[in-house]
C-alpha cells in the first residue's frame, strides 16, 4: 500500500474493481463544469474526484466551494471527509462547522415554515395554493439534498394541477430529480405523460429538446444504444443551455455520436448522422466525434479508434457514460474489424494488427473472442498467421432457396385447388354480417366461436 494518501485511496478503489483513471484527461475542469448548472455540477465533480487521480483534489475543492453557496450540509460533510482522506493537510479539509450549523438551522426553520403554510392551504382547500406549496417544498428539499422528499412533494402536485401547463412543469421537475437519483424508469414514464398532453406550438418547441435528451439518457442507462442514438439525433439544436441542470449540448453530441457508432452501419451513419443538419450543430461542439464518425464511414478504422482512445479518459469521467465506455468501445472495435474483413477471403494477422495499430497477440485474442461469439464468420490459421473467411458454396445455397420456393408455391397451389373444389361442391355458406360462413358469431380477433383451429386445410395437401 502506498504511503501517499491519494494513491492509497485509489489503490483501494482499484482493488474493489472500481474505475480509476490514472492518465490526465484532455478536458479543462473549470470550462467543463461551467457547462452545467445546479446539483449536476456537484454530482459530476464528485464523480470526477472519486475516479480521476490527477483531478481528484481540484474537483473536490471546487465541489466544496459550490456546496458552501447552497444548503446541502450532508453532501458538504461528505465532500470534506473525502478531501481529508486524499489531502489531509489541505486547508479546505477542515470542515466549517459554524457554516454547517447555521445552514442546518436555516434549512430546518424554512422546512417548518413551508410545511405550516402548506397545512394552512390544505385547510382552506385552495387548489392553486396547495399546488404551489408542494412545489416550493419540493424545490426546498431538492436544494438541500433531500431528493426522496423532493420527489414526493413534486408527485403530490398532480392532484392539484388545474391546467396542462401545471402538469408539464411538475413532470419536468420530477424528471430532473429522477435523473439525479438514477431512477430512469420514472423518467421514461413522465416523458410519456408529457407526450400525451396537449401543448401549444411554443411549448412544443421548448419541450421537444428536453424530452429527447431525457429519453436518450434513459435509453443509454438501459444500454439500448440504438434507441439512445435515435433520441439524441432527434434532439433539436435549440437545446442550448435550457436543460443544463441535467445535460449539456456537448453531452448530446458525445452520447449520440458514440451510441450511433456502436449501433448503426456505415450507410446509416452517413444518412442519419453526418448528413443530419440538425445534429451537425451539436457535432461542431465536439469535433473529435465528428471526425471519428467520418473516419469510420470512409473505412479508416484505425484513425477512428485512435481518436476514441485519445478521449477515453474524458468519457470515463462522465457521470452518465462511465459504465458504458468499455462496452461501447468494444462494440465499435468489433464492428471495425468485421467491416475491414468483408472484402477479403484471407488476410494476414500482421497486416490487420498494423491497420488497427495494435500487436498480433492482442488482436488474435480479440478475433478468437469475436469468432466464439459468432460476430465474425472466419477461422484463424495459426500456422500461417492468417484470418481466413469461411467458404460458402453459392451453388448449394441457390439450389436450397429454389427448392424452398418451389415447395411454397406447390403448397399454395394445393390450398387454392382445395378452395375451388369446396366452392364447386357447394360447401361454402355465405353468412350475414357479423357471422362467419358457418353462421357463427365472430369473437374478438376474427376467430369464430366453435370454429375449427387455423390450418385445418393443410391436412388436404
Amino acid at each position: 500500500m502506498s504511503s501517499d494518501p491519494i494513491n492509497a485511496y485509489f489503490e483501494g478503489r482499484a482493488a474493489a474493481n472500481h474505475t480509476v483513471v490514472h492518465g490526465a484527461p484532455r478536458l479543462d475542469l473549470e470550462t467543463y463544469i461551467a457547462n452545467y448548472h445546479g446539483r449536476t455540477q456537484i454530482s459530476r465533480l464528485i464523480h470526477i474526484a472519486t475516479h480521476s487521480v490527477p483531478l481528484s483534489v481540484e474537483a473536490v475543492k471546487i465541489a466544496i466551494k459550490l456546496l458552501k453557496q447552497g444548503s446541502d450540509v450532508k453532501c458538504y460533510r461528505l465532500a470534506v471527509s473525502f478531501l481529508q482522506k486524499i489531502a489531509p493537510n489541505d486547508p479546505d479539509a477542515k470542515p466549517d462547522e459554524e457554516w454547517a450549523d447555521r445552514t442546518t438551522r436555516k434549512v430546518a426553520a424554512e422546512t417548518e415554515k413551508m410545511e405550516a403554510a402548506l397545512k394552512s392551504y390544505k385547510h382552506n382547500l385552495i387548489k392553486e395554493s396547495i399546488r404551489m406549496g408542494h412545489e416550493d417544498l419540493g424545490n426546498h428539499y431538492y436544494a438541500s439534498g433531500e431528493l426522496p422528499n423532493a420527489f414526493k412533494s413534486y408527485s403530490r402536485m398532480r392532484d392539484f394541477c388545474t391546467a396542462p401547463k401545471h402538469v408539464l412543469d411538475m413532470s419536468l421537475q420530477i424528471i430532473r430529480v429522477c435523473v439525479e437519483q438514477g431512477n430512469y424508469m420514472s423518467v421514461q414514464s413522465h416523458v410519456s405523460k408529457i407526450g400525451n398532453l396537449q401543448r401549444t406550438p411554443d411549448e412544443e418547441e421548448e419541450l421537444k429538446p428536453k424530452l429527447a435528451a431525457a429519453m436518450g439518457l434513459a435509453n443509454l442507462s438501459n444500454s439500448h444504444y440504438l434507441d439512445a442514438a435515435r433520441c439524441f439525433l432527434d434532439c433539436p439544436s435549440t437545446l442550448g443551455n435550457s436543460f443544463n441542470e441535467v445535460i449539456s449540448a456537448n453531452d448530446v453530441a458525445v452520447y449520440g455520436g458514440l451510441c450511433a457508432l456502436a449501433s448503426m452501419d456505415r450507410s446509416t451513419l452517413k444518412a442519419e448522422v453526418l448528413d443530419n443538419s440538425n445534429f451537425r450543430s451539436f457535432l461542431e461542439l465536439e469535433p473529435q466525434i465528428r471526425h471519428a464518425i467520418s473516419y469510420f464511414y470512409t473505412a479508416k478504422y484505425s484513425n477512428c479508434l485512435q481518436i476514441l482512445n485519445e478521449y477515453r479518459n474524458d468519457y470515463l469521467l462522465d457521470i452518465h457514460l462511465t459504465r458504458h465506455v468499455k462496452w461501447l468501445y468494444d462494440i465499435i472495435q468489433s464492428k471495425s474489424i468485421v467491416q475491414y474483413f468483408i472484402p477479403f477471403s484471407c488476410v494476414t494477422l500482421a497486416s490487420m494488427a498494423e491497420a488497427f495499430d495494435t500487436n498480433e497477440t492482442q488482436l488474435e485474442k480479440e478475433l478468437v473472442s469475436m469468432i466464439g461469439q459468432g460476430i465474425l464468420d472466419a477461422r484463424i490459421d495459426t500456422k500461417n498467421r492468417l484470418l481466413v473467411a469461411k467458404e460458402t458454396d453459392m451453388r448449394a445455397t441457390v439450389h436450397k432457396d429454389t427448392l424452398t420456393m418451389a415447395r411454397n408455391y406447390e403448397r399454395a397451389a394445393r390450398l387454392k385447388l382445395v378452395r375451388v373444389n369446396m366452392v364447386r361442391a357447394g360447401l361454402e355458406v355465405k353468412g350475414v354480417k357479423g357471422q362467419n360462413h358457418a353462421g357463427m358469431p365472430f369473437q374478438e380477433g376474427g376467430r369464430a366461436i366453435g370454429s375449427r383451429p387455423p390450418g385445418f386445410l393443410e391436412r388436404f395437401t
